[in-house]
């Protein structure tokens, strides 16, 4: 399978300046223009400068774009499944022709861009193609909130970003071939995964490994992927536990510094290439390869079999082999795993759901059983996720102005206390006289506010702190946007009529934008979005403050974090 004739892990593209060029490309980089890239950006610069992203030479022009969304090729015909640009902000003073400096949050320069294309993005039809159009899709809330306004171009490598953990593992595709070579496999199974490994994959990759390759890798993303998934140093310190559970001459560990794009059968596309040109012959698909999950009413994102699907009617252009996921069950009265398939009606089975692992035991404290998982892996996994009432945590007020947000923060901070969980209330009047201090209440101002606001927040709760958040926040992507950055959050709305809103304010700021003195003010020229999904609320025209707040409490009790 190795041998296969492929645009796909053959000969690698490879980007990356050296001698004499580097230091031409240092003296260039520091007079031109400059753009900052997001963490995904980052992670997609490296997989384009060591090949892992080969065919591409650098990220998408307009016509390599358009083409992808609408049919999944690139412009010159080749199969490729998923866009791969870089947004420049509206006010950013790039054109083609330009040479830009693209660097870090933390302004470390990695590259310059020679830009060929500067374009605008076709959010609806992008939505449409990857998401399917489903409004609560968490990578159509992404697409919602991002520039439209995109830069093409290829790239001039003057460093790679540097990681400091595990980097023994980090094989780029050129050093995993190696590897490859040297332990003899010419077929080789991919095994993806964002989650820890358990008994159950144990079996699963023992078999893959017997059935379809001289090998397995076990190649787990450690880039950016779905909120609330376990931090990528918990999940590797896991797999090296894992790997004494393997014949060392037949399992691998690497790690992918992978954006994912939560993007479903496409991305299942998207992994199998990149596998490619790491060396690999076979991928391993589950039941809803790289989807979000279900929405709010339940209804999956994508089918459970899409995925699958689609690679298997493109793997001999790719040279990967599908490989469906066989979910392996354990059977207590036998002591041993077995594929599902494979299990006789009748048979007594048991299993627990990654859901379960979260709610059932690590945010209980309860120990997880031996035939489940190693116990290497289960007391890491303790230590990393202790129970809920030791965790951090956001709640997060939003509202019209005057729905008292404010008052019922304070209150609860105070309740708080009660349960021996202190708190930093983060109130949006206070937080524009001292962290925002300056910013217009522009959309884009107001954004700026609320990501500031989140920062904040998710830095408190992840150091196992709490945090009270009372701010208008209007706009529902952003606050989706700080549900994901900080994780342990509960949405709290302050819901009263906008004439109570009215007949309550003090400040007289809904009269004065009445008479058009205060422009976009929020309920009155400005809109807001009311939560629609994971929100507590309190109805502050119809029940008192304590009433209010005693739900949250109860919330809070219910999910365990009191």
């Amino acid at each position: 399978m190795n041998n296969l004739i492929s645009p796909y892990g053959g000969e690698l593209i490879d980007l990356v300046l050296r001698g004499d060029d580097i230091a031409a490309a240092r003296d260039e980089a520091v007079s031109a223009k400059r753009l900052a890239l997001s963490d995904a950006a980052v992670c997609d610069l490296e997989l384009l400068a060591t090949g892992a992203f080969s065919p591409l030479g650098g990220f998408m022009c307009g016509d390599d774009y358009r083409r992808v969304v609408a049919e999944m090729r690139l412009a010159d015909g080749k199969l490729w499944p998923l866009p791969v640009t870089l947004e420049a902000p509206d006010d950013a003073d790039v054109s083609a022709g330009d040479t830009v400096a693209l660097h870090d949050k933390k302004g470390v320069i990695f590259a310059l861009l020679d830009v060929e294309d500067v374009f605008e993005a076709d959010l609806d039809a992008e939505a449409a193609s990857i998401c399917g159009g489903n409004e609560e899709h968490p990578a159509l809330m992404k697409l919602r909130a991002a520039p439209r306004r995109r830069v093409g171009g290829n790239l001039r490598i003057i460093q790679l970003p540097v990681h400091h953990d595990f980097r023994a593992l980090r094989r780029n595709p050129a050093e995993l071939r190696e590897l490859f070579r040297e332990l003899g496999w010419r077929s080789v199974v991919a095994f993806q995964t964002r989650n820890p490994l358990h008994r159950a994959h144990e079996e699963l990759i023992k078999r893959a490994g017997a059935e379809h390759g001289d090998g397995v890798v076990v190649h787990p993303v450690v880039g950016v992927t779905k909120p609330g998934d376990v931090d990528h140093f918990t999940r590797t310190r896991c797999y090296l536990a894992m790997m004494s559970y393997f014949d060392a001459e037949k399992v691998a560990l690497s790690l992918l510094p992978l954006a994912m794009r939560m993007a479903g059968p496409r991305e299942a596309l998207l992994h199998a290439i990149v596998r490619r040109n790491h060396g690999c012959s076979h991928l391993i698909v589950g039941r809803d390869h790289a989807g979000p999950g279900s929405d709010s009413s339940g209804q999956p994102f994508y089918g459970p079999y899409d995925a699958q699907e689609l690679l298997h009617e493109h793997e001999a252009e790719i040279g990967v082999t599908m490989v469906p996921f066989r979910m392996c069950v354990y059977l207590p009265d036998e002591d041993e795993y077995r594929p599902v398939d494979e299990v006789s009606e009748g048979t007594k089975t048991v299993a627990i759901s990654g859901t379960q692992v979260k709610e059932d035991y690590l945010a209980k404290g309860v120990p997880l059983p031996e035939w489940f998982t190693r116990p290497e892996v289960a007391a890491l996994l303790a230590e990393a996720y202790p129970p809920r009432r030791r965790q951090g945590l956001t709640v997060w007020f939003t509202g019209l102005s005057a729905a008292g947000k404010s008052t019922l923060a304070e209150i609860l901070a105070q309740r708080l206390l009660e349960y021996g969980r202190a708190s930093t209330v983060l109130d949006g009047d206070v937080v524009r006289t001292h962290l925002s201090k300056g910013l217009t209440f522009s959309k884009a101002d107001r954004d700026t506010n609320i990501r500031r606001i989140g920062f904040v927040a998710s830095e408190i709760t992840r150091h196992h702190g709490t945090a009270v958040c009372a701010a208008i926040s209007p706009y529902r992507a952003i606050r989706e946007e700080n549900r994901a950055l900080i994780g342990n959050y509960i949405e709290v709305f302050a819901n009263a009529p906008l004439e109570v809103c009215e007949a309550r304010d003090k400040k007289g700021n809904y009269s004065k934008a009445r008479e058009g003195i205060i422009k976009g003010f929020t309920g009155i020229d400005d809109p807001y979005e009311p939560p629609v999904k994971g929100f507590v609320e309190c109805r502050t025209d119809m029940e008192t403050p304590e009433e209010s707040v005693e739900k949250i409490v109860h919330r809070l009790k219910d999910l365990g974090y009191i």
